[in-house]
């Protein structure tokens, strides 16, 4: 277990989760499971084992269901989870921004609650002091959902590659801010939008590239996938060995 330290991780768990309809009319996306645990839990393991203990949770649909699992779950000694009602309908930036209240005034990390990656939060942090601009966003390559072609300029199919990586490099979420970003951010702000854009256009942003493993549960199928993961006992971003704290739940 990694020293504990006292940043504060926001974790946006306020959407719908509309392309996740199978589960999530009945229940928030960040309590839809992977392995019998909410995918939240493993996103709050993943700080929790490289010594993070303070999280911000940034609720909205169905957030009340999420404050009983907080209070149900047993975490280490001194975990301090905050739940913060952000609205029903607000947008990724602005529940950032109404959260803001219960951020510190230094550097704080965000992430998403539907992401898990066999992240180092250590080197992205240290990456993020040592820049020196405002915020830091982890890209990744994500593998294609599909195998490829391999074709020449006269048609002929001379091979084919299974799932590559992607070629460009998207936003895998874990962000680490300094609480500058806040002045790009309004309560009606989609983050990755006009805040990121601005902070890019100021030469505020810089990105962190993580080349390991890295997932979003966006489709019922990104969740069968990561529970095949689990189950088989090769699930990458289960970097907390042998067990993780907290996990003991109360009746």
């Amino acid at each position: 277990m990694a020293t504990a330290n006292t940043s504060t991780v926001a974790i946006l768990c306020g959407g719908r989760g509309t392309r996740l309809q199978e589960h999530t009319r009945t229940i928030p996306k960040p309590l839809v499971e992977i392995g019998g645990r909410p995918i939240l839990w493993h996103v709050i393991q993943i700080y929790l084992c490289q010594g993070f203990r303070r999280f911000v949770l940034c609720l909205g649909y169905k957030g009340e269901m999420i404050e009983e699992f907080v209070a149900a779950c047993e975490w280490p000694e001194g975990t301090e989870i905050v739940c913060a009602a952000t609205g029903l309908d607000t947008l990724t930036g602005g529940r950032i921004k109404r959260a803001a209240e219960h951020l510190p005034n230094e550097t704080f990390h965000v992430t998403y609650a539907d992401g898990v990656a066999d992240i180092d939060l250590g080197r992205l942090r240290a990456h993020h002091e040592a820049h020196g601009a405002l915020a830091t966003m982890t890209v990744v390559q994500p593998e294609l959902p599909f195998g490829i072609t391999q074709i020449d300029g006269e048609g002929r199919i001379y091979g084919f590659q299974e799932k590559p990586r992607a070629e460009h490099w998207i936003n895998g979420g874990f962000f680490c801010f300094e609480p500058g970003v806040l002045d790009y951010i309004g309560e009606e702000s989609v983050l990755e939008r006009q805040p990121l854009e601005r902070l890019a256009a100021d030469g505020q942003l810089r990105g962190f590239r993580h080349g390991g493993f890295w997932d979003c549960m966006d489709t019922y199928k990104d969740a069968l996938l990561l529970n095949d993961l689990w189950t088989g006992g090769d699930a990458p971003w289960k970097v907390w060995e042998p067990a993780a704290p907290g996990e003991v739940v109360r009746p």
